[in-house]
């Protein structure tokens, strides 16, 4: 048997300390014959639906990410393994990682790595999380100037149990970083606050060339996906990005349960209450097993329908394909609308 690559077990000693075992029992044990069906219950499922177990094991072609590797790579993740950086591409398992690092981009991930939600998608550990640590700001802007990139897309964790949701750290690493890196354009995805305006404004005030926030799926699925937010909260926080003048961005995704119409609703419900300039639509794959199941594998050819009714209703830029997560293509979105201001 073939040794497994180190990338593979660094992700496998990662998920194994986020999920130790399955939460609740093993989905895919098999207990006999069942008491009783909860088919009717089944998320999406139209009435009279037959229900279908899709097979997780095998992916469709259209979703082969390629490994990473690579000078650009190797260099990245020397930097960020030696300053303590935590990045979103190694905690949410990132298909495009390999892609991104290898042309010297990547997402940097600030206030710990431990989440105060739970939502049912997210491959970030949750829990309790460690104290704040305010040599953070100090410690990324520096570790971004040694990496020498045109544009960083940094995010957090929730911090809930936060006055202010980690406001204050992020308005001072954007500042920092601006000081440290002042040809670099700096993209910030930011949570609700608990939909906190004001503390959403302590963040605009700090003036990044993008803030985004993720509506992540559409308003019927937000109990299940996002059972701490609210569907017209993160509409809120989008008009404030931008009431604030910002360029505003916000990113879903597709294949976990929602329908097609379902999107342009969405589409149109952004559009409408906050005038959003970037749209992301990107294939939801299932992290673990104790997280919610894949409903269905989207087509490219339904990605690009999206992509064209996102630029009908008004949209900017839209990323939509089934590799495309929120950071993908973040530089070129930048230098894109840069140039069209």
């Amino acid at each position: 048997m073939s040794a497994v690559p180190p990338i593979h077990q660094d992700a496998m000693t990662r998920t194994l300390a986020r999920h130790p075992r399955p939460l609740g029992g093993d989905t895919q044990r098999s207990t006999g014959a069942s008491v009783f069906s909860l088919t009717d219950r089944i998320l999406g499922q139209a009435e009279g639906e037959t229900t279908h177990q899709l097979d997780l094991r095998r992916k469709p072609d259209w979703l082969r990410a390629r490994m990473p590797g690579g000078e650009g790579y190797t260099r990245l993740r020397k930097i960020i393994d030696e300053h303590r950086l935590h990045t979103v591409c190694q905690e949410a398992s990132c298909p495009n990682m390999g892609e991104c690092w290898s042309r010297g981009s990547a997402t940097i991930m600030i206030l710990g790595d431990t989440c105060t939600r739970s939502c049912g998608f997210c491959n970030v550990k949750t829990g309790r999380p460690a104290s704040l640590d305010h040599d953070e700001p100090r410690r990324v802007a520096e570790s971004l100037r040694l990496m020498d990139l045109r544009h960083v897309v940094i995010t957090s964790v929730n911090r809930d149990e936060l006055p202010d949701g980690g406001a204050a750290i992020w308005a001072e690493t954007i500042e920092r970083v601006h000081h440290a890196c002042p040809r670099m354009s700096v993209e910030v995805l930011v949570g609700d606050f608990g939909g906190d305006l004001d503390a959403v404004r302590v963040v605009c005030d700090a003036k990044p060339e993008i803030i985004s926030h993720n509506m992540e799926t559409v308003r019927r699925m937000h109990p299940a996906v996002r059972p701490q937010a609210k569907y017209e909260r993160s509409l809120a926080v989008l008009a404030a990005f931008k009431a604030s003048g910002l360029i505003s961005k916000t990113g879903i995704m597709a294949g976990i349960g929602e329908r097609d119409d379902e999107v342009l609703e969405l589409m149109d419900d952004v559009r409408k209450e906050s005038n959003t300039d970037i749209l992301t639509v990107g294939q939801y794959l299932q992290p673990t097993r104790n997280h919610l199941p894949v409903d269905r594998w989207v087509h490219p050819d339904v990605f690009a329908h999206f992509k064209r009714e996102a630029l009908a209703r008004g949209f900017r830029v839209c990323e939509s394909g089934p590799l495309v997560r929120s950071s993908y293509h973040a530089d070129e979105q930048a230098a894109a609308l840069a140039r069209g201001r």
